[in-house]
């Protein structure tokens, strides 16, 4: 019974610190999603710590400097006066109350998932971690993740002997900490939905668990949704971009049948979108980026093979998805060759690299591969992006690139538009190119026979 009155301790301490706004949070990655999430607790006035191991980043932060573009640094500096610090200290895992995982979960080159992300935060933190503490991971992953890869990371190197909250509450002991999974809904360049306007969905490994974490996301966002595992959410995430995945993978095979059959796709769709039921329209594109809808399919898939499961339907949506750039490609080739131009030697401007317009994300950029592609079959090629003044070395790319100047667009054989960034005056890129291939319709209210849809 001592025991039992311990452990509830511990849930009913937790509970209190965060609805008094004194629990001390943790976040681990300070991306795209992380960063963010630290500002929103700051903003609410918890003692917040950042950890990150890429020490630019802290550096930054540090200085009182955002590196995110939406983000501005006023906002970091806000945070700061409130007590906001990053670190890549993992010791100080230790003074936290609660933890949330905020880590990438790329592909490997095989399209197979890559957790090593995770579980070298698993062994950062694992011998630091102390009973009663809170950990939440949020990383897109495949079902049974929490369960199978984080926990026992957690318990078998944790220096305390302590063991993850049980579902049976008569093995409860004072000895335990709590772990439940929430996966991020972070949409970069989205201005119409506040973050705290955003249901967070939570799976708790057990009830206490689950209702801790309820408390601390119910601090910062205006709905919580509870589920009933940590596998349940992270089936939850997948399900939502495997939903975009597969429907963006039809416009674009509509798009390449259309192409063939004379009619515009946009048209179409725009037509179709009128119906007030029933619809929601989706777009072609030169290909997905962004973290999670290129990626999270071939996760399920993966992890579909351990139940002797073929999800056909998805991988079917991938391949379509994958094969978009070859096809941007091709369509420069042949655009050049109506000018009586080789695609091998020739000047190819690219508009845009971020996965989407008006941010500065690179992830999983379809730009990415389109460029290397291009290079790949001689082309000279050169990018112009607001948001991206340079492109290094990535997981999958060592490209080191300047961003180009805008001027004399009538040098390059052919302006290739991959990412219809607000800022540009389209009309003006027209006027003064030679050819341009528009994969955004961006152009779409000019009438003009340098223009070539793909």
């Amino acid at each position: 019974m001592a025991s039992n009155t311990v452990f509830c301790g511990h849930v009913s301490e937790l509970k209190s610190k965060i609805e008094a706004r004194q629990a001390r949070v943790g976040v681990i990655g300070l991306g795209y999603v992380g960063l963010p999430l630290s500002l929103l607790y700051a903003g609410q006035g918890f003692p917040v710590t950042g950890f990150d191991s890429d020490p630019h980043k802290v550096h930054s932060l540090a200085e009182g400097k955002s590196y995110i573009y939406r983000i501005p640094a006023e906002e970091i500096q806000e945070a700061q006066v409130r007590g906001f610090c990053a670190t890549s200290e993992f010791s100080e895992v230790d003074d936290m109350d609660a933890i949330i995982i905020c880590v990438p979960t790329p592909l490997d080159e095989y399209h197979e998932p890559d957790l090593s992300f995770i579980t070298k935060t698993a062994h950062a933190i694992a011998p630091h971690i102390k009973a009663g503490q809170l950990v939440v991971l949020e990383s897109t992953t495949y079902p049974g993740t929490t369960e199978d890869v984080l926990v026992p990371i957690l318990e078998k190197e944790n220096r305390r002997g302590l063991k993850a909250a049980p579902h049976s509450v008569s093995d409860q002991t004072p000895n335990e900490f709590f772990v439940a999974f929430s996966p991020e809904r972070e949409d970069p360049g989205n201005t119409t939905v506040a973050r705290r306007d955003i249901p967070k969905v939570v799976g708790g490994l057990d009830p206490q668990a689950a209702e801790l974490a309820t408390t601390l996301y119910g601090a910062i966002f205006n709905r919580t949704v509870q589920v009933s595992s940590p596998a349940a959410a992270e089936m939850t995430k997948l399900l939502e971009n495997i939903y975009r995945c597969v429907n963006i993978a039809l416009v674009n095979e509509l798009k390449l049948l259309c192409l063939r059959m004379g009619l515009d796709i946009w048209e179409v769709i725009d037509a179709a979108a009128t119906k007030p039921f029933g619809f929601q329209p989706f777009y072609p594109g030169p290909g997905l980026g962004g973290h999670c809808i290129p990626v999270d399919p071939f996760y399920l898939s993966w992890k579909a093979k351990e139940w002797d499961f073929h999800t056909r339907f998805i991988e079917l949506a991938g391949e379509i998805n994958i094969g978009m750039p070859y096809h941007v490609v091709a369509s420069v080739a042949a655009a050049l060759n109506q000018q009586k131009k080789a695609l091998n030697g020739a000047r190819v401007l690219m508009l845009g690299v971020a996965y989407k317009k008006d941010i500065d994300d690179l992830r999983e950029s379809p730009a990415l591969t389109i460029i290397e592609l291009l290079q790949r079959e001689g082309a000279q090629v050169s990018y112009n992006d607001p948001y991206i003044p340079f492109i290094g070395k990535g997981r999958k790319y060592d490209l080191q690139m300047k961003s180009a100047l805008l001027g004399n667009l009538g040098e390059y054989d052919c302006v290739l538009i991959v990412t219809d960034h607000s800022s540009y005056d389209y009309r003006k890129i027209v006027d003064e190119a030679q050819l341009v291939v528009d994969t955004r319709n961006a152009t779409k209210s000019i009438r003009s026979s340098k223009i070539v849809h793909c």
